[in-house]
This record gives structure tokens, sequence and C-alpha cells, in this order.
């Protein structure tokens, strides 16, 4: 309900191998669909290594991914603040282009893989230097940000800066993260190698819990006095530049460290990878996506999630607009962080079968109906709200939806990631499953930004006391306000985006979704891709 849903099921790149038991906000699977689709794990040993044997390898893959959900946690918490400071949602919509990068590390994905320096070491040669590049970059924009998101004074948010800072800070993520996950799967042996998938989710989750949930916490001055101090201050504990500054600094210590201490395995590096080069890897994702069942798959799978952008873009976004406090909406994932955990691994005892799409199809009329849920609880808010702020029995309201649109959120998640782990040609397996991650991330990426960007136009304003004065432009509202009148919202766009989603996806589910189910049934040999090598 947050911004942070939106980006879950878009906002980050689910890639081959080990299924991660969790969405966005955790960790992706390895290995990532790179050339060749070789990249070897190390040889087994004759004696197996317990994981104490490389304690040091894990522990240090932790780090790496709790730095990596650092910037993925700001970005997330960037548009409660922009909210809070009453940016539009048209602002709102721009900056959901941040979450972009993630879904679309494809394209560059081969060259990371394919372009090193052999003596530095592969995966040394692009995460060192991103590394660095992100601790100076959160140095510098730490004695920015403060004027970027506006004094409060008449000088609002400069959206624009913003959103061309955080994206850079998400690209460089997601390519520190193609590193990371590629080094994985040679930094650990074959017998511990599952250890990088848990690294992964534990590592991301933890970062974007300290970036996200603990930032917006400690930077709200009401949340600090209530529960951190004995004497009111008028700021948090911490600001938007205290925290940059402070993980820049993490960034190149052990960046530092890493690029002085931590030797990589290059005998390891198998000579028929190496024959593969970034034209073959694209040319291969092409002849990919221009088999029938795949170009299908794609169309079907990049229109499905319309139906729940306006719940899950919008939602927590008009929550906070109608006075619900952003670190309050943001404390409301942690007891939700169990149910994450456990949800994967009950959902897949369903989906593990010849037919996992069915489960897909069958939990999308109750997210859908939750989205309508959504908008009531909205509509609620300012009718309960209270001097005090909101009864618990809101937040208990609040929390179980939450818990609800979860279980058929990874219903639907973990269904498609079984059926693409189903059909994969597994000859090509991480570059084939890595594409249909893609094109399942970006039907979730482009309806939250069209979402966001609808609401505004959708809304009906009309200027009370002043006569002969309208609210349909900035202008025209500023007008009304010089006129001594005042804008008062007569139909809220978010109620009109709510009520279509739903029935665009009731559309979708009851005219495609059947084609969509359709696609389990066809034979292996329609997702096999023909290779002329």
């Amino acid at each position: 309900m947050a911004p942070a849903i939106a980006a879950e099921e878009g906002g980050r790149q689910r890639r081959a191998g080990t299924r991660r038991h969790s969405l966005d906000l955790t960790g992706e699977p390895p290995p990532d669909g790179l050339p060749g689709d070789t990249e070897a794990l190390l040889p087994a040993p004759a004696r197996a290594r317990g994981y104490r044997a490389e304690l040091g390898s894990i522990l240090l893959l932790l780090v790496l991914y709790v730095l990596q959900g650092i910037p993925l946690g700001l970005a997330g918490s960037v548009p409660l603040i922009l909210q809070s400071k009453n940016a539009s949602y048209t602002d709102q919509a721009f900056f959901s282009f941040v979450f972009w990068p993630f879904s679309l590390k494809l394209l560059w994905a081969p060259l990371v893989d394919a372009v090193y320096l052999r003596r530095f070491g592969r995966r040394k040669s692009w995460l060192v230097p991103t590394q660095y590049v992100l601790g100076l970059f959160m140095i510098y924009m730490s004695t920015q940000v403060d004027a970027l998101l506006g004094d409060g004074h008449g000088r609002g948010p400069d959206v624009l800066a913003l959103t061309v800072t955080f994206f850079l800070f998400e690209f460089l993520a997601a390519t520190q993260d193609i590193a990371v996950d590629g080094w994985a799967l040679t930094m650990l042996s074959r017998e511990n190698v599952g250890y990088a998938s848990t690294c992964n989710s534990v590592g991301q989750t933890a970062g974007y819990f300290l970036g996200n949930v603990l930032f917006l916490a400690l930077e709200s001055a009401s949340f600090c006095n209530k529960y951190l101090r004995f004497e009111p201050q008028p700021r948090g504990i911490v600001t938007l530049s205290d925290f940059l500054f402070f993980w820049g600094a993490v960034f190149l210590i052990t960046t530092t460290l890493v690029a002085f201490l931590k030797k990589e395995n290059q005998e390891l590096i198998p000579a028929k990878e190496e024959t593969k080069g970034i034209t073959d890897t694209y040319k291969l994702l092409f002849s990919i996506i221009k088999m029938p069942a795949v170009l299908t798959f794609c169309i079907l799978i990049l229109t499905s999630k319309v139906g729940f952008s306006a719940a899950d873009a919008v939602t927590g976004l008009k929550l906070v607009e109608e006075g619900v406090p952003k670190e309050h909406l943001a404390l409301l994932a942690v007891p939700m962080v169990p149910l994450q955990i456990i949800l994967p691994l009950v959902i897949s005892k369903y989906t593990a079968g010849p037919q996992p799409l069915n489960t897909f199809y069958k939990a999308m009329p109750y997210r859908l109906l939750l989205g309508l849920e959504f908008a009531l609880l909205v509509w609620w808010a300012p009718k309960v709200k209270h001097e005090g702020g909101f009864p618990v029995y809101y937040y208990a309201v609040v929390v179980l939806s939450y818990a609800l649109h979860q279980i058929t959120l990874y219903s639907m998640y973990v269904a498609i990631m079984a059926f693409n782990a189903k059909v994969s040609d597994p000859l090509i397996g991480g570059t084939y499953m890595t594409l249909l991650n893609t094109v399942s991330n970006l039907g979730g990426n482009w309806p939250t930004t069209v979402a966001l960007w609808l609401v505004d136009p959708l809304t009906v304003k009309e200027c009370a006391g002043a006569q002969g004065h309208t609210c349909a432009t900035a202008a025209t509202a500023e007008l009304c306000t010089a006129a001594g009148g005042s804008c008062v919202t007569t139909l809220d766009g978010y109620y009109v985006e709510s009520v279509i989603c739903v029935i665009l996806g009731f559309a979708w589910w009851f005219f495609l979704g059947p084609k969509f189910k359709k696609l389990q049934d066809e034979g292996q040999s329609s997702w096999k891709c023909k290779r002329s090598n």
C-alpha cells in the first residue's frame, strides 16, 4: 500500500535459479541470465565442506546485499516524504521511473558479464568501481539533498533533480547486483552455494529495512519525540543528509576492504563462457522473444497487472495525504516479514505441479477486490481520525488488509516464477528465465507510473468562495486562491481510478485469463529456442 508495494513486483529483477522466498524487497535468486549461462560453480571437492569453512565469504555476501538494499530503501522512502510536502501525483509518477532500473538491467547485464579486467577479477572489475561511485555520490548528495527536498517555506521539492539522482542510485545498485550475484556462484563451493540465496534475501531485506523503515522512523520528529526522547525537538534524530553521508562512508570503507583483501577464483572462469560475446547474447534474447508462445506470454503478462495499479501505487500516498504518519505506514510492514517468509513455502506446494498458473488465476479476483477495500480504507481514514491521530483498530484493519493483500500478491508471484522455471529452455535457462522475469516486472512498472500520472487529471476540483474562478489547472487554482477562494475536491481521481482499474482487471481475468492459463498446455517444443550455433 506504500509506494514500495508498487515496486515489489516490478521494481526489482528476479532471475533464474534457486527460488527466493520473498519479493522484490528481499533478494534475487542466482544466476543472472548472462552470456552463455554457464558460469561455473566451484567444483565439488573430494570431501564436503561445511558452511563454517566458508563463513567469511558468506558474511561478505551478506554485507554486500545489505549495502545493495540501502539505496532501494531510500528510494522507497522518498515518495512518502514528497507526499508529506504536498507533491502532486504527476510528480510522483515522474519519480516512479526511479524503480525501473532493476527491471531493465537485462539490457546491460551482458556487458557487465563480458567486459572485465582479468587480473583484477571478473566481478570486482564492476563491483569495486560501482560501489566507490555509489559511496562518493551519496556523500556528495548529502550536501545537496536538503535543498532538493525544499525548505518548506515557499520552495517545493525539485522532483526532476531527485528523480535523476535516485535513478542513478538505482542504476548503480542494479549494476552492483549483477556483479554480486555472479560472484556468489563462484565465491562459494557447490555444497554451500545455496547460502547465496539466503544472503540475498536476508541482506536485501535488512538493507531495505534500514534505508526505509528505520530511516523514516528516525527522520520523523513526532516518532522520535514520542518514543526516543525525553524532551521534544523540532527535527528527527537523523536527516536524509545525515543518512546519505553515513552510508556513503560505509560504502567507501567496505569497498576498499573488498578491493584489497578479497581475491576472486580466477582459474574457475570457463573458457566456453568467454566465447560468448555480447552480440551473441542479444541475438539469443531476440530469438527467444520471437517465439509465438513467448510472445503471447509477454503480451499477456504486460497487461495482467493493470487492475492492481491504483491500489498498489496510490493507496499508501493517499493515506499519507489523509494524515496517516509516513513512519507509521512504514512500520506496518514489519509484522509482514514472518508472513513473507512463510507464504512462498506454503504457496509453492500448490504451484509445483504442471499447472502453476491456475494459482495465479484463482488469486487474481481476490486481489482485485482488495483494491476496492483499499479505497474504502482511504475513504474511512478522515472519518476515524481524531486529535491524537488514528485509533488502534484502524491500524489493525490496515495491517489485516495488507496481510490479505500479501497472500494474493505472493500467490500470483510464486505462480509466475514457477511457470517461468517450468517453461525455460534448460540449455539457456539463465538468459531465458531472466527475460521472462524482466517482462513480468515491467508488467508491474508501467501501470504504476500511469496510475500515478492519471490521479490529478481524473480529480475534479471547484473554486469555493470566489465566483467565476475554477481550479482546473495549477494556474487557475492560484487565481482562485488570490481571489480569496479555495479549491475544494468534489471528485477524487483515486476513487475513479480504483473503480476503472478493477473493471479492467476483471475484464482481463474473464477474457484473457483463460488464454493465459492455456499457455500451460503448450508442448515443451513450443518453448525451446532453436539456436544456430
